[in-house]
């Protein structure tokens, strides 16, 4: 069975997804969820953010399985479109980081800064990806 890749920007913005998911959940884990388990939260407070937290990861993970999927479609038009949506979500993620940080506490907007630029990072290789022009004939993928 041959596998061709026909959108590598797609490939690496799901490998890249993947990663951030695994990532967020390692540091949710290991740094983060455990400072909510001061007696100074109330339960249901941390239920909450431990929740979202998760959701943040469930959707990175996703992302990257749909990138992958994605980068091995031969006709882009019937991706384009699941693209857009991921990149405005992105978009809308990273407006909502920066502005609640900026609201709350202007002083550490640098402490976003890792993840800010993974965002754009991101978002820029799957619009690399939306934007790449169809091969022409003859021509094919890399293959696996």
């Amino acid at each position: 069975m041959i596998i061709k890749v026909s959108n590598f920007y797609y490939l690496i913005a799901g490998i890249f997804a993947v990663l951030f998911a695994a990532t967020h959940a390692w540091n949710g884990q290991s740094a983060v969820l455990p400072e909510l388990q001061i007696n100074a939260i109330t339960m249901g407070t941390r239920t909450v953010f431990m929740y979202v937290w998760h959701i943040i990861t469930a959707e990175n993970l996703v992302f990257g399985i749909v990138f992958i999927l994605m980068s091995f479609q031969a006709d882009r038009a019937k991706v384009r479109f699941a693209a857009w949506m991921i990149v405005s979500l992105l978009i809308v993620r990273l407006v909502v980081i920066l502005s609640v940080t900026a609201f709350q506490d202007a002083s550490s907007l640098t402490d976003t800064l890792i993840d800010s630029v993974a965002i754009v990072i991101y978002v820029a290789f799957i619009v690399l990806g939306i934007r790449l022009k169809p091969k022409k004939a003859g021509k094919s993928g890399a293959t696996f």
